[in-house]
């Protein structure tokens, strides 16, 4: 009993002013995009837009007479979250296509069909990714990349580059791409191509998620300064550190048990993370704030420029990334 006398006596009030103190400085201190834009008349899309702060930002850019376009693997959570958003905001431009970015096919495929039916593409959100922790060890994507490397960087890259006419000449011309502050573990990429007879990946040291999040502002910051007298404005962030359903999918593929652990562990991630709609402010900063247009090829974070890693600032670095993406999916650039 004295024990916990003392527990309650010290330890306890100490653990909550340390709570405190964190939640001040990380979860309090979130900035919110409360700018009034209007987007009646524009076009947006967003990939992953079915879950997680892509379906908040989808709801958000709906709210402001957006037509957004969801881009998901999974059509039929997509089509719910289009009925959802339709239903609460009252916009009924609010439409589904299939795009997987894991497969280079289903990226032509989605974008062709965005030409051929889209007069118009104001913003493209970068949004989609997967983590490491949610793939079977080795897994590959279907022109044999590493399933995460492949899915977060090589279908997005192909994804702007095929759709960068239609941005071009509609108002906004915005691409944000969705990194994460996981880019700073990243080593110096090795971007050596394998024969593909003899590899089990085409590229086999490109194959983390802390690579392809770098990849993405490294995208991001070379896409800037090559269309920087388009108007093209170009960004990369990270989004915070969120409590989203994707930690419920890393721990069910893991294993029961930390299936479990997840549900035991859930209070303590929701007092630790920021939520979903927090999340999504800085993506909804990048895309839609004016001041923006002055820091293309920058990297935000809490809707703010955040200097990213050493990596993510070599220019060099960012053009050999292009040129070896342009040969791992097929551009001519």
């Amino acid at each position: 009993m004295a024990c916990l006398s003392a527990i309650i006596k010290w330890v306890l009030p100490i653990l909550v002013a340390l709570y405190g103190v964190y939640y001040w400085q990380f979860i309090a201190s979130r900035r919110y995009f409360t700018s009034d834009v209007v987007l009646d008349g524009k076009t947006v899309i967003v990939t992953g837009a079915n879950s997680g702060i892509g379906r908040v930002t989808a709801l958000d850019l709906a709210k402001r007479g957006a037509r957004v376009i969801l881009a998901c693997r999974n059509l039929q959570k997509a089509e719910d979250v289009a009925k959802d958003i339709k239903s609460s905001t009252g916009n009924s431009e609010v439409v589904v296509r299939h795009l997987d970015l894991s497969s280079l096919q289903s990226v032509r495929e989605f974008a062709q069909q965005i030409i051929e039916t889209e007069d118009r593409l104001d913003i493209l959100i970068n949004n989609a990714g997967v983590a490491a922790a949610a793939m079977k060890a080795g897994a590959v994507t279907k022109d044999n990349f590493d399933f995460v490397f492949g899915t977060n960087h090589f279908g997005h890259f192909l994804l702007t580059n095929l759709l960068l006419d239609l941005l071009k000449k509609s108002a906004l011309k915005r691409v944000v791409t969705v990194s994460s502050l996981a880019h700073e573990r990243a080593p110096q990429p090795n971007m050596t191509r394998e024969d593909p007879s003899v590899a089990n990946f085409l590229y086999p040291h490109l194959e983390n998620y802390p690579l392809s999040k770098l990849a993405n502002v490294l995208f991001a910051r070379e896409l800037a300064r090559r269309e920087k007298a388009s108007g093209l404005i170009s960004t990369s962030l990270h989004p915070g550190a969120i409590f989203t359903p994707i930690w419920k999918t890393i721990v069910d593929h893991r294993s029961p048990i930390r299936g479990v652990m997840y549900y035991m562990f859930s209070p303590l991630m929701w007092m630790l993370f920021i939520d979903e709609t927090a999340g999504a402010q800085t993506t909804l900063h990048c895309a839609l704030d004016e001041s923006v247009a002055e820091f293309s090829g920058k990297y935000f974070d809490n809707c703010a420029e955040y200097e990213p890693s050493t990596f993510a600032q070599d220019d060099e670095l960012a053009k050999e990334l292009w040129t070896v993406s342009c040969e791992a999916t097929g551009l001519k650039c």
